[in-house]
Protein backbone atom coordinates (compact mmCIF):
# COMPACT_ATOMS: atom_id res chain seq x y z
CA UNK A 1 0.00 0.00 0.00
CA UNK A 2 1.21 3.87 -0.56
CA UNK A 3 3.43 5.07 1.98
CA UNK A 4 2.88 7.05 5.28
CA UNK A 5 3.52 10.64 3.37
CA UNK A 6 -0.18 11.38 2.00
CA UNK A 7 1.45 14.07 0.20
CA UNK A 8 3.06 12.12 -2.37
CA UNK A 9 1.22 12.51 -6.02
CA UNK A 10 0.08 10.00 -8.04
CA UNK A 11 -0.66 10.30 -11.76
CA UNK A 12 -2.91 8.34 -13.49
CA UNK A 13 -2.56 8.49 -17.41
CA UNK A 14 -5.56 7.95 -19.23
CA UNK A 15 -9.63 9.44 -18.69
CA UNK A 16 -11.47 6.45 -20.21
CA UNK A 17 -13.31 4.12 -17.38
CA UNK A 18 -10.11 2.09 -16.26
CA UNK A 19 -8.05 5.40 -15.82
CA UNK A 20 -10.52 7.08 -13.98
CA UNK A 21 -11.85 4.02 -11.75
CA UNK A 22 -7.91 3.46 -10.29
CA UNK A 23 -7.93 7.23 -9.66
CA UNK A 24 -11.15 6.62 -7.52
CA UNK A 25 -9.86 3.70 -6.09
CA UNK A 26 -6.86 5.61 -4.84
CA UNK A 27 -8.93 8.10 -3.15
CA UNK A 28 -10.84 5.72 -1.67
CA UNK A 29 -8.16 3.75 -0.11
CA UNK A 30 -6.19 6.85 0.97
CA UNK A 31 -8.22 9.94 1.39
CA UNK A 32 -6.10 12.83 1.10
CA UNK A 33 -3.63 11.53 -1.41
CA UNK A 34 -2.67 13.54 -4.01
CA UNK A 35 -3.74 11.84 -7.15
CA UNK A 36 -4.26 13.60 -10.89
CA UNK A 37 -5.59 12.18 -14.19
CA UNK A 38 -3.58 13.12 -17.63
CA UNK A 39 -5.46 12.80 -20.78
CA UNK A 40 -4.94 13.96 -24.29
CA UNK A 41 -8.38 14.92 -25.05
CA UNK A 42 -10.84 17.84 -24.37
CA UNK A 43 -13.70 15.18 -22.50
CA UNK A 44 -13.30 12.17 -20.64
CA UNK A 45 -14.00 8.57 -21.89
CA UNK A 46 -13.33 9.61 -25.66
CA UNK A 47 -12.47 6.50 -27.06
CA UNK A 48 -13.11 2.71 -26.33
CA UNK A 49 -15.27 3.68 -23.36
CA UNK A 50 -17.62 5.92 -25.38
CA UNK A 51 -17.47 3.63 -28.22
CA UNK A 52 -18.53 0.08 -26.99
CA UNK A 53 -21.04 -1.82 -26.81
CA UNK A 54 -22.78 -0.88 -24.42
CA UNK A 55 -23.04 -4.55 -22.44
CA UNK A 56 -22.23 -4.91 -18.53
CA UNK A 57 -21.06 -8.93 -18.66
CA UNK A 58 -21.36 -11.91 -16.62
CA UNK A 59 -18.04 -13.57 -17.37
CA UNK A 60 -19.83 -16.14 -19.68
CA UNK A 61 -16.77 -16.56 -22.13
CA UNK A 62 -13.18 -16.32 -19.97
CA UNK A 63 -11.06 -18.91 -19.33
CA UNK A 64 -11.14 -20.22 -15.35
CA UNK A 65 -8.18 -18.20 -13.41
CA UNK A 66 -7.41 -15.57 -15.42
CA UNK A 67 -7.34 -12.01 -14.66
CA UNK A 68 -10.55 -11.18 -17.19
CA UNK A 69 -12.44 -14.18 -15.73
CA UNK A 70 -11.72 -12.99 -11.99
CA UNK A 71 -12.11 -9.17 -12.46
CA UNK A 72 -15.18 -9.54 -15.08
CA UNK A 73 -17.22 -11.18 -12.22
CA UNK A 74 -16.19 -9.18 -9.25
CA UNK A 75 -16.46 -6.14 -11.30
CA UNK A 76 -20.00 -6.59 -12.66
CA UNK A 77 -21.31 -6.55 -9.04
CA UNK A 78 -19.06 -4.31 -8.55
CA UNK A 79 -20.26 -1.75 -11.34
CA UNK A 80 -24.17 -2.69 -10.54
CA UNK A 81 -23.86 -1.61 -7.34
CA UNK A 82 -22.26 1.65 -8.43
CA UNK A 83 -24.76 2.16 -10.69
CA UNK A 84 -27.41 1.99 -7.89
CA UNK A 85 -25.62 4.32 -5.94
CA UNK A 86 -25.00 7.44 -8.66
CA UNK A 87 -28.65 6.17 -10.43
CA UNK A 88 -27.18 4.88 -13.61
CA UNK A 89 -29.82 3.03 -15.21
CA UNK A 90 -29.18 -0.46 -16.14
CA UNK A 91 -30.81 -3.11 -17.57
CA UNK A 92 -30.51 -7.42 -17.20
CA UNK A 93 -32.12 -7.89 -20.33
CA UNK A 94 -30.14 -11.27 -20.29
CA UNK A 95 -28.18 -12.42 -22.86
CA UNK A 96 -28.65 -15.75 -24.84
CA UNK A 97 -25.23 -17.62 -26.80
CA UNK A 98 -26.95 -19.86 -29.67
CA UNK A 99 -25.66 -23.00 -30.87
CA UNK A 100 -27.20 -23.34 -34.77
CA UNK A 101 -26.89 -26.81 -34.91
CA UNK A 102 -25.10 -29.73 -33.62
CA UNK A 103 -21.11 -29.09 -34.78
CA UNK A 104 -21.76 -26.01 -32.37
CA UNK A 105 -23.33 -27.74 -29.64
CA UNK A 106 -19.96 -29.19 -28.60
CA UNK A 107 -18.82 -25.29 -28.13
CA UNK A 108 -21.61 -24.44 -26.35
CA UNK A 109 -21.00 -27.66 -23.83
CA UNK A 110 -17.09 -25.87 -23.25
CA UNK A 111 -18.17 -22.33 -22.81
CA UNK A 112 -21.07 -23.82 -20.22
CA UNK A 113 -18.29 -25.97 -18.12
CA UNK A 114 -15.68 -23.12 -18.09
CA UNK A 115 -18.07 -20.19 -17.04
CA UNK A 116 -19.62 -22.08 -14.39
CA UNK A 117 -15.88 -22.95 -12.82
CA UNK A 118 -14.97 -19.38 -13.16
CA UNK A 119 -18.35 -18.80 -11.03
CA UNK A 120 -20.50 -17.30 -12.91
CA UNK A 121 -23.61 -18.26 -11.54
CA UNK A 122 -27.42 -18.52 -13.19
CA UNK A 123 -26.53 -19.94 -16.40
CA UNK A 124 -29.04 -21.87 -17.96
CA UNK A 125 -28.88 -24.50 -20.87
CA UNK A 126 -32.54 -24.20 -22.80
CA UNK A 127 -33.77 -25.64 -26.07
CA UNK A 128 -35.40 -24.15 -29.79
CA UNK A 129 -38.46 -23.56 -27.61
CA UNK A 130 -36.17 -22.32 -24.72
CA UNK A 131 -34.86 -19.86 -27.02
CA UNK A 132 -37.95 -18.37 -28.51
CA UNK A 133 -39.68 -17.96 -25.05
CA UNK A 134 -36.59 -15.53 -24.46
CA UNK A 135 -36.56 -14.05 -28.01
CA UNK A 136 -39.45 -15.39 -30.45
CA UNK A 137 -37.91 -14.12 -33.49
CA UNK A 138 -34.57 -15.96 -32.77
CA UNK A 139 -33.77 -19.12 -33.91
CA UNK A 140 -31.23 -22.29 -32.89
CA UNK A 141 -30.83 -25.42 -31.58
CA UNK A 142 -30.06 -25.01 -27.95
CA UNK A 143 -28.72 -21.88 -26.19
CA UNK A 144 -26.92 -20.58 -22.83
CA UNK A 145 -28.82 -18.37 -21.03
CA UNK A 146 -27.16 -15.66 -19.12
CA UNK A 147 -29.79 -13.79 -17.28
CA UNK A 148 -27.83 -11.23 -15.45
CA UNK A 149 -25.85 -9.84 -18.64
CA UNK A 150 -26.79 -6.25 -18.68
CA UNK A 151 -26.89 -3.08 -20.34
CA UNK A 152 -25.62 0.50 -19.63
CA UNK A 153 -24.24 3.66 -20.42
CA UNK A 154 -20.24 3.55 -19.98
CA UNK A 155 -19.97 7.12 -20.88
CA UNK A 156 -22.13 7.62 -17.97
CA UNK A 157 -20.40 5.96 -15.73
CA UNK A 158 -16.97 7.66 -16.41
CA UNK A 159 -18.66 11.05 -16.15
CA UNK A 160 -19.72 9.71 -12.30
CA UNK A 161 -16.33 8.35 -11.71
CA UNK A 162 -15.27 11.85 -12.72
CA UNK A 163 -17.41 13.79 -10.79
CA UNK A 164 -16.74 11.71 -7.86
CA UNK A 165 -12.93 12.06 -8.22
CA UNK A 166 -13.41 15.73 -8.15
CA UNK A 167 -15.67 15.66 -5.07
CA UNK A 168 -12.63 13.05 -3.30
CA UNK A 169 -10.03 16.12 -4.11
CA UNK A 170 -8.85 14.27 -7.39
CA UNK A 171 -7.76 16.41 -10.09
CA UNK A 172 -8.41 15.42 -13.96
CA UNK A 173 -6.25 18.00 -16.56
CA UNK A 174 -7.46 17.35 -20.08
CA UNK A 175 -5.98 18.42 -23.23
CA UNK A 176 -2.47 17.50 -22.13
CA UNK A 177 -0.77 14.97 -24.59
CA UNK A 178 2.23 12.73 -22.99
CA UNK A 179 5.35 13.54 -24.64
CA UNK A 180 7.82 11.60 -21.85
CA UNK A 181 7.58 9.82 -19.17
CA UNK A 182 10.64 9.56 -16.95
CA UNK A 183 11.87 7.46 -13.66
CA UNK A 184 14.21 9.97 -11.72
CA UNK A 185 15.34 8.27 -8.73
CA UNK A 186 12.12 7.88 -6.37
CA UNK A 187 10.12 10.53 -8.99
CA UNK A 188 8.66 9.95 -12.46
CA UNK A 189 8.39 12.73 -14.77
CA UNK A 190 5.34 12.93 -16.94
CA UNK A 191 6.28 15.71 -19.65
CA UNK A 192 3.02 16.82 -21.67
CA UNK A 193 1.94 19.82 -24.14
CA UNK A 194 1.46 21.94 -21.32
CA UNK A 195 4.64 21.29 -19.54
CA UNK A 196 5.75 18.59 -16.86
CA UNK A 197 4.44 17.10 -13.91
CA UNK A 198 6.45 15.14 -10.93
CA UNK A 199 5.07 12.42 -9.25
CA UNK A 200 5.85 9.54 -7.22
CA UNK A 201 3.83 6.76 -8.90
CA UNK A 202 2.07 6.63 -11.85
CA UNK A 203 -0.15 4.29 -13.72
CA UNK A 204 -0.83 4.37 -17.18
CA UNK A 205 -4.21 3.61 -18.45
CA UNK A 206 -3.72 4.79 -21.86
CA UNK A 207 -6.34 2.65 -23.99
CA UNK A 208 -5.64 2.84 -27.42
CA UNK A 209 -1.94 4.26 -26.86
CA UNK A 210 -1.05 2.41 -24.15
CA UNK A 211 1.55 0.49 -25.71
CA UNK A 212 3.21 3.69 -26.75
CA UNK A 213 3.21 5.61 -23.68
CA UNK A 214 4.42 2.10 -21.49
CA UNK A 215 7.33 2.15 -24.18
CA UNK A 216 8.16 6.15 -23.86
CA UNK A 217 8.21 4.94 -19.80
CA UNK A 218 10.75 2.19 -20.54
CA UNK A 219 8.45 -0.63 -21.13
CA UNK A 220 9.53 -3.32 -23.87
CA UNK A 221 7.78 -2.96 -27.57
CA UNK A 222 6.14 -6.25 -26.84
CA UNK A 223 3.29 -6.49 -26.85
CA UNK A 224 1.92 -3.78 -29.66
CA UNK A 225 -1.81 -2.43 -29.63
CA UNK A 226 -3.20 -3.38 -33.50
CA UNK A 227 -6.42 -1.85 -33.40
CA UNK A 228 -9.35 -3.69 -35.03
CA UNK A 229 -12.41 -1.24 -35.96
CA UNK A 230 -15.55 -3.08 -35.49
CA UNK A 231 -18.60 -2.01 -37.27
CA UNK A 232 -22.52 -2.30 -36.63
CA UNK A 233 -25.64 -1.85 -38.53
CA UNK A 234 -28.79 -0.66 -36.54
CA UNK A 235 -31.95 -2.12 -36.89
CA UNK A 236 -34.62 0.54 -38.13
CA UNK A 237 -37.25 1.83 -35.19
CA UNK A 238 -39.84 0.02 -37.05
CA UNK A 239 -37.85 -3.46 -36.55
CA UNK A 240 -36.41 -2.95 -33.34
CA UNK A 241 -38.84 -4.79 -31.11
CA UNK A 242 -37.64 -8.17 -33.56
CA UNK A 243 -34.83 -8.65 -30.62
CA UNK A 244 -35.82 -8.26 -26.74
CA UNK A 245 -32.28 -8.68 -25.40
CA UNK A 246 -28.81 -9.87 -26.47
CA UNK A 247 -28.04 -12.47 -28.86
CA UNK A 248 -24.48 -13.84 -29.26
CA UNK A 249 -22.93 -16.29 -31.35
CA UNK A 250 -20.85 -19.47 -30.32
CA UNK A 251 -17.82 -17.63 -31.07
CA UNK A 252 -14.34 -19.13 -32.04
CA UNK A 253 -12.28 -20.40 -29.99
CA UNK A 254 -9.13 -18.92 -31.86
CA UNK A 255 -10.10 -15.11 -31.91
CA UNK A 256 -10.67 -12.78 -29.13
CA UNK A 257 -13.55 -11.32 -31.15
CA UNK A 258 -17.19 -12.71 -30.53
CA UNK A 259 -18.70 -12.35 -34.28
CA UNK A 260 -21.69 -10.52 -35.35
CA UNK A 261 -24.47 -10.18 -32.75
CA UNK A 262 -27.36 -8.39 -31.68
CA UNK A 263 -26.86 -6.09 -28.52
CA UNK A 264 -30.18 -3.97 -27.32
CA UNK A 265 -28.78 -0.65 -25.98
CA UNK A 266 -29.82 1.36 -23.03
CA UNK A 267 -31.47 3.86 -25.18
CA UNK A 268 -33.83 0.97 -27.19
CA UNK A 269 -32.13 0.90 -30.05
CA UNK A 270 -30.63 -2.38 -31.38
CA UNK A 271 -27.35 -2.88 -33.13
CA UNK A 272 -25.94 -5.88 -35.06
CA UNK A 273 -22.11 -6.59 -35.08
CA UNK A 274 -19.55 -5.72 -34.38
CA UNK A 275 -17.41 -6.92 -37.59
CA UNK A 276 -13.26 -6.81 -36.56
CA UNK A 277 -11.38 -5.06 -39.43
CA UNK A 278 -7.55 -4.08 -39.39
CA UNK A 279 -7.87 -0.49 -38.90
CA UNK A 280 -5.71 1.98 -40.82
CA UNK A 281 -5.21 4.71 -37.74
CA UNK A 282 -5.68 3.91 -33.93
CA UNK A 283 -8.53 6.21 -33.75
CA UNK A 284 -10.00 5.32 -36.55
CA UNK A 285 -13.45 5.10 -36.32
CA UNK A 286 -14.02 5.73 -39.60
CA UNK A 287 -12.61 3.96 -43.10
CA UNK A 288 -11.47 7.42 -44.22
CA UNK A 289 -9.62 7.79 -40.98
CA UNK A 290 -6.23 6.80 -42.08
CA UNK A 291 -3.03 7.39 -39.87
CA UNK A 292 0.87 6.96 -41.38
CA UNK A 293 2.29 6.83 -38.30
CA UNK A 294 0.39 3.98 -37.29
CA UNK A 295 0.19 2.17 -40.26
CA UNK A 296 3.97 2.39 -40.01
CA UNK A 297 3.84 1.14 -36.53
CA UNK A 298 1.86 -1.87 -37.58
CA UNK A 299 4.17 -2.73 -40.41
CA UNK A 300 7.08 -2.64 -38.71
CA UNK A 301 6.06 -5.11 -36.07
CA UNK A 302 6.98 -8.65 -36.80
CA UNK A 303 3.86 -9.55 -34.97
CA UNK A 304 1.24 -8.37 -37.23
CA UNK A 305 2.98 -9.79 -40.71
CA UNK A 306 2.65 -13.36 -38.48
CA UNK A 307 -0.75 -12.37 -37.09
CA UNK A 308 -1.60 -11.55 -40.80
CA UNK A 309 -0.30 -15.03 -42.23
CA UNK A 310 -2.10 -17.12 -39.32
CA UNK A 311 -5.95 -15.56 -40.19
CA UNK A 312 -5.56 -13.88 -43.29
CA UNK A 313 -9.16 -15.89 -44.55
CA UNK A 314 -10.33 -14.86 -41.36
CA UNK A 315 -9.42 -11.67 -42.46
CA UNK A 316 -11.20 -11.48 -45.49
CA UNK A 317 -14.22 -12.90 -44.57
CA UNK A 318 -14.45 -9.94 -42.05
CA UNK A 319 -13.68 -7.22 -44.75
CA UNK A 320 -16.59 -8.54 -47.03
CA UNK A 321 -18.96 -8.23 -43.97
CA UNK A 322 -17.56 -4.31 -43.93
CA UNK A 323 -17.94 -3.81 -47.59
CA UNK A 324 -21.69 -5.90 -48.11
CA UNK A 325 -24.48 -4.92 -46.44
CA UNK A 326 -25.56 -7.93 -47.75
CA UNK A 327 -22.95 -10.34 -46.84
CA UNK A 328 -23.70 -8.33 -42.90
CA UNK A 329 -27.35 -9.34 -43.14
CA UNK A 330 -26.50 -12.83 -44.10
CA UNK A 331 -24.80 -13.66 -40.95
CA UNK A 332 -27.37 -11.99 -38.59
CA UNK A 333 -30.12 -13.62 -40.30
CA UNK A 334 -28.84 -17.25 -38.90
CA UNK A 335 -30.34 -15.57 -35.92
CA UNK A 336 -33.11 -13.68 -36.54
CA UNK A 337 -34.29 -14.97 -39.91
CA UNK A 338 -36.64 -12.65 -40.28
CA UNK A 339 -34.83 -9.36 -41.16
CA UNK A 340 -34.22 -7.81 -44.55
CA UNK A 341 -31.77 -5.86 -46.24
CA UNK A 342 -34.12 -2.58 -45.42
CA UNK A 343 -34.35 -3.24 -41.81
CA UNK A 344 -30.59 -1.69 -41.13
CA UNK A 345 -29.11 1.08 -41.08
CA UNK A 346 -25.90 2.25 -40.43
CA UNK A 347 -24.82 2.30 -36.81
CA UNK A 348 -21.75 3.13 -34.44
CA UNK A 349 -18.08 1.89 -34.62
CA UNK A 350 -15.49 1.26 -32.05
CA UNK A 351 -11.94 0.15 -32.33
CA UNK A 352 -10.77 -2.26 -30.09
CA UNK A 353 -6.95 -2.28 -28.63
CA UNK A 354 -5.83 -5.75 -29.08
CA UNK A 355 -2.37 -6.49 -28.18
CA UNK A 356 -0.17 -9.02 -30.24
CA UNK A 357 2.57 -10.53 -29.39
CA UNK A 358 6.08 -10.73 -31.77
CA UNK A 359 4.74 -14.19 -32.72
CA UNK A 360 1.91 -12.94 -34.38
CA UNK A 361 -0.66 -14.24 -30.97
CA UNK A 362 -3.30 -12.41 -29.64
CA UNK A 363 -3.23 -11.68 -26.10
CA UNK A 364 -6.52 -13.45 -24.38
CA UNK A 365 -5.91 -12.03 -20.95
CA UNK A 366 -5.28 -8.53 -19.50
CA UNK A 367 -1.82 -7.84 -19.54
CA UNK A 368 -0.07 -5.34 -16.77
CA UNK A 369 3.78 -4.27 -16.86
CA UNK A 370 5.74 -3.45 -13.39
CA UNK A 371 7.85 -0.75 -14.38
CA UNK A 372 9.86 0.26 -10.52
CA UNK A 373 7.31 2.81 -10.01
CA UNK A 374 5.29 2.72 -12.66
CA UNK A 375 2.54 0.17 -13.61
CA UNK A 376 1.11 -0.22 -17.36
CA UNK A 377 -1.76 -1.70 -18.39
CA UNK A 378 -0.74 -3.33 -21.77
CA UNK A 379 -3.77 -5.34 -22.46
CA UNK A 380 -7.44 -4.22 -21.34
CA UNK A 381 -9.90 -4.95 -24.35
CA UNK A 382 -13.27 -6.56 -23.40
CA UNK A 383 -14.16 -6.67 -20.39
CA UNK A 384 -12.32 -4.10 -19.40
CA UNK A 385 -15.15 -1.63 -19.26
CA UNK A 386 -17.02 -4.05 -17.17
CA UNK A 387 -14.20 -5.02 -14.63
CA UNK A 388 -13.02 -1.56 -14.47
CA UNK A 389 -13.68 -1.13 -10.70
CA UNK A 390 -12.52 -4.70 -10.31
CA UNK A 391 -9.09 -3.75 -12.49
CA UNK A 392 -8.71 -0.53 -9.87
CA UNK A 393 -9.16 -2.39 -6.49
CA UNK A 394 -6.33 -5.36 -8.21
CA UNK A 395 -3.62 -2.70 -8.88
CA UNK A 396 -4.38 -0.39 -6.10
CA UNK A 397 -4.26 -3.18 -3.74
CA UNK A 398 -3.17 -5.88 -4.93
CA UNK A 399 0.08 -4.64 -6.66
CA UNK A 400 2.09 -2.83 -3.55
CA UNK A 401 3.25 0.50 -3.62
CA UNK A 402 5.20 0.78 -0.60
CA UNK A 403 8.84 1.81 -0.20
CA UNK A 404 8.22 2.74 -4.03
CA UNK A 405 6.80 6.55 -3.44
CA UNK A 406 9.44 7.43 -0.14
Amino acid sequence: MIGSNTDERIGVIGAGIVGLAVARQLLIDHPGVDVTVVDKEQAVASHQTAHNSGVLHSGVYYQPGTLKSQLCITGARLLKEFCSLHSIAIDECGKLVIARDEKELEGLEAIRKSAEASGVRELAVIDAAGIRDFEPEATGLRALHSPTTAILDFRAVAIALADEIANRGGQITLGRRVTRVTQEGSHVVVEHVDGADLFGFVFICAGLQSDRVAVLAGDERDPQIIPFRGEYYRLTPAKSALVRGLIYPVPDSRYPFLGVHFTRRIDGNVDIGPNAILAFAREGYRRRNVSARDIASMLSWPGCWRMAGKHWQAGVHEMATSLSRKVFLRQAQRYVPKLGVHDLEPGPSGVRAQAVDRRGRFLDDFCISDLGNLIALRNAPSPAATSALAIAQYVCRNISLSNRTK
